[in-house]
């Protein structure tokens, strides 16, 4: 991040800019984690929406992604928001895609849990894979509150995740 620790617009800007011309070299190592929503933008904007952002806070927006069982079988993700207790999951599939890369992903299944209990889950049919959702990964590092990711979605929002800890994303998918 940037000195002061909050992700400036045209930072953010330049940074996928550069990601676009040499790629950004994140791999599945870079990803694993629990990543907490913190700051969104819209297309091509150097200016954050905060409301948003500031929403998705609140409802605890999490995406927390692990490697698959083998070295061959795709990333599993798991898009979260909580109230209180109750917490809605979205369960599926990631991989990584080209040289910048992109992280396409698809969800197969959908949770509602209230604390330990599982209430509902039904099962997702699958997406058009010509609408295949994606994240264009844009840069990732680390500074002293954890790890930081920029990444861009298929609909042209930008948002940047923070994960406090490499290990926590490990710990996460034992307990799934």
């Amino acid at each position: 991040m940037p000195p002061g620790g909050h992700p400036g617009g045209a930072w953010v800007l330049e940074l996928e800019r550069q990601a676009r011309r040499n790629g950004s070299g994140i791999g599945t190592a870079q990803l694993t984690g629990p990543w907490e929503l913190r700051h969104l933008w819209g297309r091509e904007r150097a200016t954050p929406q905060e409301a948003p952002a500031a929403l998705l806070r609140l409802l605890g927006a999490r995406l927390a992604i692990s490697p698959g069982d083998q070295p061959d079988e795709p990333l599993r993700l798991c898009n979260s928001v909580r109230i209180g207790a109750l917490e809605l999951r979205f369960l599926g599939w990631g991989r990584l895609v080209g040289r910048r890369p992109l992280l396409q992903f698809g969800f197969e299944r959908l949770e509602l849990g209230l604390g330990p209990r599982l209430l509902l889950q039904r099962s997702l049919p699958p997406g058009d894979p010509r609408r295949q959702p994606f994240f264009a990964l844009i840069a990732a590092g680390s500074d002293g509150q954890g790890h930081w990711l920029l990444a861009r979605g298929r609909g042209g929002g930008l948002a940047c995740w923070r994960c406090p800890s490499a290990d926590a994303g490990q710990q996460l998918a034992a307990q799934r």
